[in-house]
């Protein structure tokens, strides 16, 4: 089969599972907030109400949608087990399968582009899918192990534990994959320990409670309890996941030097400020930690902002064979013809109308470098992504020298004529 029928089919794939994987997470995540919003948010009963005779533990009263609704939580179980029980659970097992196939689809087919950086790890593409799954695996076992150690009684505690945790992953990430695949593997290893308090906590707990109902035996409460502290993390998981899911928008982030650490900010931002809402539900306003929350945004976007680059000097000649060499001289470059043979070189393998470089069947973002024309018209693109960020090409696997990016910028500087 034509390989470019290949990759062609394989976007489609990419697009259908990723509309889906969007389609279900909103869904989870709608249902989570809910879910909390609804706990902070339920009072409770008057003592000796028929309510409270009943065992349950708090009330409220919402409109929405033109009707009343009245939810009620019982302390632990209703006194008889109710004919017709929802369970929520698809939403997250749907989520996690669709992303774990985005995984495969987006990353491990293509992990020569898209996971590997040679200038950080010289891995194969074994070793680097290697360390993509292993990721999700010790994840997963260390969180879980550390929620049934003494430590899952400390909130607090284990909290800054999981938070230092996570940031270490994104360290040792950040030194094997590129600097995409890394972000992408942190979240999709807090989304694995999501979906796993789903699957091997929160689930469980629940059928064992009305497993005793149905047996006649009063519940143990202490499922309840385990399962609202794992649904308490995925609360506060969700938006650093959400952040890192649209990441890969962001090179100014991933690409940077210290990503891993840029990772940690944002990630202790969106905790900050989920909070701030878990703690208005129940009443109380406290304004600080969404500043916090702001304020390290704010300091994130100072430090990596991209700084003034002088403007180069080099030279470019090309050698009978096309390839395309920048060596130090003493006048800056501003070329067109030397800019395009580098982009031609370079970059035209992914960015055309008709993509070379295995699994890309359209130009990434639609960036076309085939003509001058198109060349100049996204200048400003080119500069950010390749002389900048230093984004561009994807883990350098066209191996774009510095000097060949210091003929791009001294070209950007002179006016991209």
């Amino acid at each position: 089969m034509d390989s470019m029928l290949v990759s062609y089919g394989v976007e489609w794939l990419n697009l259908l599972v990723r509309w889906l994987h969007l389609i279900v997470g909103i869904a989870w995540i709608g249902a989570s907030f809910y879910f909390v919003w609804l706990d902070n948010s339920i009072r409770p009963p008057k003592p000796g109400s028929d309510l409270a005779n009943k065992g349950v533990s708090g009330e409220l009263w919402a409109v929405h949608g033109g009707g009343f609704y009245n939810p009620q939580k019982y302390l632990v179980a209703p006194a008889e087990l109710p004919a017709e029980l929802h369970w929520f659970k698809w939403e997250a097992y749907a989520t996690w399968l669709s992303g774990f196939a985005m995984l495969f689809i987006v990353y491990y087919f293509n992990a020569s582009a898209m996971m590997i950086n040679k200038d950080v790890a010289d891995l194969s593409t074994w070793q680097a899918i290697g360390v993509g799954l292993g990721t999700l695996v010790i994840g997963w076992t260390v969180y879980d192990l550390l929620c049934r150690s003494p430590l899952g009684k400390r909130d607090g505690l284990l909290g800054l534990v999981m938070y230092l945790f996570i940031v270490a992953a994104a360290y040792v990430l950040s030194h094997l994959l590129s600097g995409r695949a890394a972000y992408i593997h942190v979240g999709a290893m807090i989304g694995t320990m999501m979906v796993g308090n789903v699957l091997m906590v929160i689930i469980p707990g629940q059928r064992k409670l009305v497993e005793a109902m149905r047996i006649g035996q009063s519940p143990d409460p202490k499922y309840g309890k385990q399962a609202k502290q794992r649904s308490v993390h995925n609360n506060y998981f969700t938006l650093p996941v959400l952040f890192i899911m649209i990441s890969n928008h962001y090179a100014m982030t991933y690409s940077h030097a210290y990503n891993w650490l840029v990772l940690a900010a944002i990630i202790a931002a969106g905790a900050l400020i989920r909070h701030f809402f878990n703690l208005r539900h129940a009443g109380r306003v406290s304004w600080g930690f969404p500043a916090a929350g702001v304020a390290i945004l704010v300091v994130v976007a100072i430090v990596i902002a991209p700084r003034p680059i002088p403007a180069p000097v080099a030279s470019v000649t090309q050698a009978a064979t096309g390839s395309v060499n920048a060596t130090a001289a003493n006048e800056p470059v501003a070329d067109m013809a030397h800019v395009q043979a580098i982009i031609t070189q370079r970059c035209v393998e992914c960015h055309a109308a008709q993509p070379t470089q295995p699994g890309f069947a359209t130009a990434p973002a639609g960036v076309m470098l085939q003509t001058p024309e198109l060349i100049r018209q996204h200048a400003d693109k080119i500069y950010q992504q390749a002389v900048q960020l230093k984004a561009m090409p994807l883990g350098n696997m066209t191996n774009i020298t510095d000097a060949e990016r210091a003929v791009i910028g001294a070209w950007y500087q002179a006016g991209a004529k």
